[in-house]
């Protein structure tokens, strides 16, 4: 399976948040979900999580 990851420097936020996290899918979704709503301040809807898993790219290897 592919890695995915995501990045918090992607999106414009007022903590200027740097996070990336890489993993398997399932992995950085749910890592991913739970920094937004602890952090940002997001609630975890069936709607963020979709937005982003459709959000994920394919991981540069070595990162």
């Amino acid at each position: 399976m592919a890695r995915k990851a995501t990045d918090c420097r992607d999106t414009p936020s007022v903590s200027g948040c740097s996070l990336y996290i890489s993993g398997e899918e399932d992995e950085v979704l749910r890592a991913a979900v739970e920094h937004m709503v602890s952090v940002h301040e997001h609630t975890d809807t069936p709607e963020l999580r979709e937005e982003v898993r459709g959000s994920l790219k394919d991981s540069v290897p070595g990162t």
